[in-house]
């Protein structure tokens, strides 16, 4: 079996914070924000998410709190599905000390290792989750055919 894959735009060496060296990854990260301010904001984020696959489907599942259904665009090319949208600046109250939240576009793109039913291919957003099942594409079982005249 194929595993499907998921590109992540954007994704640096500096994703995760090791708890030793907190005020060293900060002087780090400023730096490398720093060297590539102008252009680290204008590229896509990708959401956390999981790709599972089950006998009959291929199951997508993305964290994208506080967005609406319209806010979120789901498209599917040959065997690549695309999420995308944008996450709208959030209005700062009083002086802000630290920003993790993130906001702007994000993309998050999954290669499916099989055929899917473009057709019959499902999406839903519950509790900040949005949910994508591509059902597989079924193929001819084997059958008998009469032979006429």
């Amino acid at each position: 079996m194929a595993l499907p894959s998921i590109r992540r735009p954007g994704d640096t060496m500096l994703t995760s914070r090791p708890q030793p060296f907190d005020p060293f990854y900060e002087q780090m990260e400023q730096l490398v924000n720093a060297a590539f301010a102008g252009t680290a904001t204008d590229m896509p984020w990708a959401p956390a998410a999981d790709v599972s696959e089950t006998d009959d489907a291929y199951v997508i599942e993305a964290e994208l709190p506080g967005l609406k259904k319209d806010e979120i665009d789901v498209s599917l090319h040959d065997r690549e599905l695309a999420i995308t949208g944008e996450v709208k600046e959030r209005e700062s109250r009083g002086l802000r000390h630290r920003k993790q939240r993130r906001s702007g576009r994000f993309e998050c793109r999954v290669y499916l290792p099989g055929d899917i039913d473009a057709d019959r291919v499902d999406a839903s957003l519950t509790d900040g989750v949005l949910t994508v099942t591509a059902p597989k594409a079924t193929t001819e079982k084997d059958r008998h055919i009469e032979v006429k005249g």
